[in-house]
């Protein structure tokens, strides 16, 4: 991984952080992440207009994805209704990193450097750590954790999977193509959970969603960019020090308490993505 591809990934995990505020902030969830995805959606339209169609071998990978982030959107909106987004969030990025990297090596064939997959399991368990900041879970969070875990496995299917589909076709294609076809599900299946009350929602939620979905096409754009580097697993465990700036978002804009166990927590996952960069 060169400086340049760490250096953008770090931004991109920084506007991934700054979305999911904006989209946990908001009292309609759901709303608010379809309207994320129409914004991806007419993002992608305007880069088909410019690139046009993907070869035929990267449609299975385009499909693939789209139908793996829409899963992630239904699961991500109902793990921050059900939990804690200081809880809810890393577990879901935390998931990720492990599943990729087992992933990239056994089945991909792509090994990791001993001081990369060092890297990785200090992002990793130091994610994790930030979910247990609070103590063991009981038995009412199970629901809230069973799918924040199911977000990750969602996370971690559509890394692994646009990592090898955007090497199929130029970036532009393979992102607009995703973008359109994962976002456009999402607001149709606002509409019907919503239903009557459904305009009054998406007219409270407009500008978070809007301005949620631009930061949102921007960072997975980066991050599909950084993929082309064939570094699976560094690039999944880089972009989950987003809880890190999520957590600085919750203390400095949004009044939550860091504290010392979850600032040696973040610490770790720092650690992993020096480790990383070398």
């Amino acid at each position: 991984m060169t400086p340049l591809i760490v250096f953008a990934v770090l931004g991109s995990a920084l506007l991934h952080a700054i979305w999911n505020s904006l989209a946990h902030a908001v009292p309609d969830r759901l709303v608010c992440i379809s309207l994320i995805g129409l914004v991806d959606a007419v993002g992608g339209a305007v880069m088909i207009a410019f690139a046009g169609l993907p070869p035929a071998g990267a449609w299975p990978f385009i499909i693939a994805s789209a139908v793996l982030h829409v899963a992630y959107a239904l699961l991500l909106a109902a793990s921050y209704e059900l939990g804690e987004f200081s809880q809810m969030y890393p577990l879901a990025r935390g998931t990720s990193p492990w599943v990729v990297a087992l992933v990239s090596v056994f089945l991909l064939d792509h090994p990791l450097p001993p001081a990369e997959l060092l890297g990785v399991l200090a992002v990793s368990g130091g994610l994790l750590g930030l979910v247990l900041v609070g103590g063991l879970p009981g038995r009412k969070q199970l629901p809230a954790l069973g799918v924040a875990t199911l977000t990750g496995l969602m996370i971690a299917g559509y890394t692994v999977v646009d990592g090898l589909g955007v090497n199929q076709a130029p970036l532009l294609a393979y992102s607009g193509w995703m973008f359109l076809l994962e976002g456009l599900p999402m607001p149709l299946i606002a509409l019907a959970r919503r239903r009557g009350g459904a305009l009054a929602s998406f007219r409270a939620c407009a500008v978070p969603g809007v301005v949620g979905g631009v930061v949102a096409l921007a960072a997975y754009t980066i991050v599909l960019w950084a993929q082309t580097s064939g570094a699976l697993a560094p690039v999944a465990a880089l972009r989950e020090t987003s809880i890190v700036f999520g957590a600085l978002i919750g203390s400095l804009f949004l009044g939550e308490r860091l504290g010392h166990r979850r600032a040696v927590a973040a610490a770790v996952v720092l650690a992993g993505v020096l480790l990383i960069s070398l």
